[in-house]
């Protein structure tokens, strides 16, 4: 199956955080606002985020913002494939809303406890990310040898990263939870599936998501080695996050993009072929629409704005002294917006 396209977006990260750069600097010399009238959207690439895909089609942030009485708000959209620079784009100001997996978030969550302040808006999905490989030999985590490189999205700290330190205490023991780190390399996932796909490079696992793994599955060469879901159970994959500040300068638009994000989860979940042809317009992508709607048909994906067992990684991260801080529970975790739903 060709992914030319969706390698060429994982390579666009870095132009695009020059861009976010650049609107930060254009932003300095605005006057305040009661309310901004620009927002900056960062996210990673993949179905984990989207909800923010069918918001940047429909306009529905703008849509909402103007109903609650803001006027034009405009919403600029940034795809960054490394986690970590989102991270960064956050910190320094040149974001507003950051899209990652949450290990990045709660990092974040933890770095920020006494002075920014980052917590979530809002889930979007719970997905399982698989650990697929191109060596025929690698059948379990202890199957990995010194020459062998594991491609996440970012080092120490993705959504896959952690899960790799999760899965390796469970089936190699406690003392061994770091043991595949020097393994791992960053990369975003069109990269790394191209990677692995090719079998030409050190490249021989790739620890990635939606739509990428099943790609890569797709080719005979490959195989899965184990799911996220073998760890967690179905988790919160990703969420929407931004910092204290910004949140309570601006509770209407925070409550629009709530608004919003519920109202692409409902289009979704109704309309999965014309979501399919969404997403592959705004990546750029041939892959085939049916390939992409059979996808958010399957029933592990699920999308969905109230969080499920995230308390599992942030307690996992507390006990290994990845995060200071430890959430009581879920509710820590977020913003008031969404507090009066079921979450775990």
């Amino acid at each position: 199956m060709k992914i030319d396209r969706l390698v060429s977006a994982g390579k666009r990260f870095g132009a695009a955080f020059g861009a976010l750069i650049a609107l930060s600097a254009l932003a300095i010399g605005h006057p305040a606002q009661a309310e901004v009238r620009e927002l900056r959207i960062s996210r990673q690439l993949g179905l984990g985020y989207l909800q923010l895909y069918v918001t940047e089609d429909q306009k529905l942030i703008e849509k909402h913002a103007k109903e609650a009485g803001l006027g034009d708000v405009k919403v600029s959209y940034l795809p960054l494939g490394s986690p970590a620079t989102i991270n960064d784009a956050i910190l320094s100001g040149s974001a507003d809303i950051a899209g990652t997996g949450v290990p990045p978030f709660l990092l974040l969550w933890d770095k920020t406890y006494s002075s920014q302040k980052v917590k979530a808006l809002t889930a979007l999905n719970a997905q399982p990310a698989f650990l697929n490989s191109n060596k025929p030999a690698i059948a379990a985590l202890k199957d990995f040898g010194p020459n062998d490189r594991i491609a996440v999205p970012s080092v120490k700290s993705s959504f896959q990263a952690i899960i790799l330190q999760m899965a390796a205490e469970k089936q190699l023991g406690a003392d061994k939870r770091t043991a595949l780190d020097s393994l791992t390399v960053s990369m975003a996932h069109p990269d790394g599936a191209a990677a692995l796909m090719s079998a030409k490079t050190e490249i021989t696992g790739h620890f990635t998501s939606p739509p990428f793994q099943y790609q890569e599955l797709q080719n005979p060469a490959v195989h899965k080695v184990m799911s996220s879901y073998e760890i967690t159970g179905p988790a919160t994959f990703s969420v929407l996050w931004m910092t204290g500040k910004f949140h309570d300068a601006n509770p209407k638009l925070s409550a629009a993009v709530v608004a919003a994000i519920d109202e692409a989860t409902e289009f979704i979940q109704k309309n999965p072929e014309e979501t399919a042809k969404i997403f592959l317009k705004i990546e750029h992508s041939d892959l085939p629409a049916p390939f992409i709607a059979q996808l958010l048909r399957d029933p592990d994906i699920q999308y969905s704005a109230t969080p499920e067992n995230i308390t599992k990684f942030s307690d996992f991260m507390n006990r290994i002294g990845s995060t200071t801080h430890k959430a009581e529970n879920w509710k820590d975790l977020f913003f008031n917006d969404i507090q009066n739903r079921s979450g775990s």
